[in-house]
């Protein structure tokens, strides 16, 4: 799969895509943009970013850069590049938590139909869990897994007891690099540790394919760390790298200390509105990203890349 290939899943979905030198884009919310596929890291040209946020009459982009970046919040992706990944990878706990979910269930491939039909009840049960509204209905949810039916590359994986999804993957294949775009687990399985089991063999199987490297996410807007520790404890690993929110200049009074605490506001004002949290965190990244890698508050899983950068 390429990155027009991606391209065309989401325009399946209704959002709107573009192009520039350095990279593909898509409309995340109103007037904003992400950069895809997203484990790449860019380096735009200069006036290139200022350029497509004019051409589009855009507020603000989010794309991943390297941390010798000049602009840029200290973040990070988490992925896994261990070609010799297994279960030796892990360490005592883990390892066992993984041979106690494949105890319990059977992961396998489905179909996206079957995905779509049964996925929904949980994915609204993980984002409840996780303390975070969603950006779509159910309709909106039908389009986003449907759409990937046909196109090379995407794949759906499942965690089943007893025939039943425990726990699912929606995931991509592109640049030699494996990417678990979404992931759902049923609350009455998870200590069952189906989603050790299905994230075990999902790395493996991306792995044993001679892909480079499994993608597992950028360090999210909103949510909290604890949220990446599932993660890391399964033999993945912070690279370091910058999170660059780049604003038109016309909307960057927008986006100082007053507009980050309005929106705060705001979100305890509306807990259930799901575009808030993502609001507030393009802001706090935003002003974050104006400081020098010495003055920003780094990661906690970014410690040891910090000291070999040199900051304190």
């Amino acid at each position: 799969m390429n990155a027009e290939v991606f391209a065309e899943w989401l325009k399946r979905q209704g959002l709107r895509v573009e192009k520039t030198p350095s990279s593909w884009w898509y409309q995340a919310g109103p007037r904003t943009w992400q950069a895809f596929p997203f484990h790449r890291i860019l380096t735009p040209k200069p006036g290139e970013v200022e350029g497509f946020l004019r051409r589009v009459g855009g507020i603000a982009l989010r794309c991943s850069v390297p941390l010798s970046w000049p602009h840029g919040a200290v973040s990070y992706h988490v992925i896994c590049d261990d070609l010799g990944y297994c279960l030796e990878s892990l360490d005592r706990r883990t390892r066992q938590n993984v041979r106690a979910g494949l105890q319990k269930c059977q992961v396998d491939q489905i179909s996206f139909q079957r995905l779509a039909e049964e996925g929904w009840e949980l994915e609204t049960e993980t984002a409840q869990r996780q303390g975070r509204g969603l950006p779509y209905d159910r309709a909106g949810w039908d389009r986003r897994i449907l759409a990937a039916e046909g196109l090379p590359g995407f794949e759906a994986w499942a965690a089943l007891v007893d025939g039943r999804l425990a726990a699912t993957i929606l995931a991509c294949e592109s640049d030699q690099t494996g990417e678990l775009i979404m992931q759902q687990c049923r609350q009455e399985f998870l200590d069952a540790r189906v989603n050790h089991a299905l994230c075990y063999m999902v790395t493996c199987a991306m792995l044993e394919r001679g892909l480079r490297q499994v993608f597992y996410t950028l360090q999210s807007l909103d949510a909290p760390p604890s949220v990446d520790e599932f993660k890391f404890r399964m033999g993945y690993r912070a690279v370091a790298l910058r999170q660059w929110v780049a604003v038109s200049p016309w909307a960057r009074p927008l986006m100082g200390r007053s507009a980050l605490a309005g929106v705060q506001w705001l979100e305890r004002r509306f807990p259930a509105n799901p575009r808030l949290p993502k609001m507030e965190g393009l802001i706090r990244f935003y002003q974050q990203g104006r400081q020098t890698l010495e003055n920003q508050d780094w990661p906690a899983c970014l410690q040891e890349a910090r000291a070999t950068a040199g900051t304190k």
